[in-house]
Formats: structure tokens, sequence, C-alpha cells
């Protein structure tokens, strides 16, 4: 049984050195954790999605979101091997069909996220899936805009989670798990 707010499995140490520190990006005083050489490492990303979608199995979803952009690479691969929906979460006007959206805050300014209205049904159990859960606010906006819709969040999963931005507090009220914790 997965212990939230734990890492719930480490990954291989392999894997995890792929996650390469980039300092002062997307602006100065940011180090941004670049999950690319990992993306680019067959064997290591195979290991990640095996790992990612065991974990956020337990939640029982019907559905997993995929929040702009790299919750996309992780979010829709843990669909098909669970064999549930995927749902992208997308920047303001992307999406071509009536949405819903919802502004946030993030540790270096702010942004927005829509999802289409009829994305989901009553009943739909969601697990919200990013590769960094920072400060939370996107997390945050994405399950706002699930509520939105009617569907229920079962939880939450992250690839790497960063401790000290203390980003699990603005979930309160979902479980949340991630397989790297710094």
């Amino acid at each position: 049984m997965t212990r939230y707010g734990e890492a719930v499995r480490v990954l291989d140490p392999a894997v995890a050195g792929l996650v390469r520190d980039v300092p002062d990006f997307p602006t100065p005083g940011i180090l941004f954790k670049d999950i690319t050489p990992l993306l680019g490492d067959a064997a290591a990303w195979r290991h990640t999605v095996d790992v990612f979608a065991q974990v956020v199995e337990e939640f029982a979803p019907t559905h997993a979101v995929g929040i702009e952009a790299r919750g996309f690479v992780l979010a829709a691969p843990i669909a098909y091997r669970l064999g549930i929906g995927f749902v992208p979460v997308r920047k303001p006007g992307k999406l071509p069909h009536a949405t819903t959206g919802v502004g946030y805050d993030l540790e270096y300014g702010s942004d927005g996220l829509e999802v289409h209205l009829d994305a989901f049904g009553p009943g739909d159990r969601v697990v919200v899936v990013d590769d960094v859960l920072a400060t939370g606010g996107t997390a945050a906006a994405a399950s706002e805009l699930v509520a939105r819709t009617g569907a229920g969040v079962v939880g939450a999963g992250f690839l790497i989670e960063l401790d000290a931005l203390a980003g699990r507090s603005r979930l309160p009220d979902h479980p949340v798990v991630s397989l790297l914790r710094y």
C-alpha cells in the first residue's frame, strides 16, 4: 500500500541520476529540474512510466489529466498502460471546443489553464499528473478545473517534488505521490 506524502517508490538510482539541474531557468534564481535526459533514455523512460503507472493505479482512476506540456508526456503513457482516458489541460486559447479556465500563481509569475467542459462525466475519477510539484499552483488549478466539470480528483502524481516549496499544502483534499523528492 502506498504511503501518501512520501516518495512512494525510489526509481533506480541510474534513472534518478538522469534528471539534470539547470540553474537560472526560466528566470534567475530558479533551479530547473530537466527531465529530458531521462525521457531520451529508452530503458529509463520505460522504468519511469511503469513505476509511475503502478503507483497511480492505486487511486483507481478512470482518467489521467496531463498538465501542459511535460505532464502530457507522463500522463498519456500512464493512461495507455492503465487502459484509462487521457485528458490534456492546456494553456488558455489552445483547446478548440468549449472550455472552462482558471488563473494561478507560479513560483516565478502567473499563468492560466483550461480544459474542455465535456472532458469528464459525473462519477469520473481523475488523477492529476505532472512532472514537477513546486508551489502547487498548477496542480491546484488543474484540480479546480476537474471539479468544475463534475468529476472528482482521486489523487495527484508527480515525477519530482520540490519539498522546500511546500506544493502539497495546496492540495490538502487529495493524496499526493511523487517518485523523486528534492
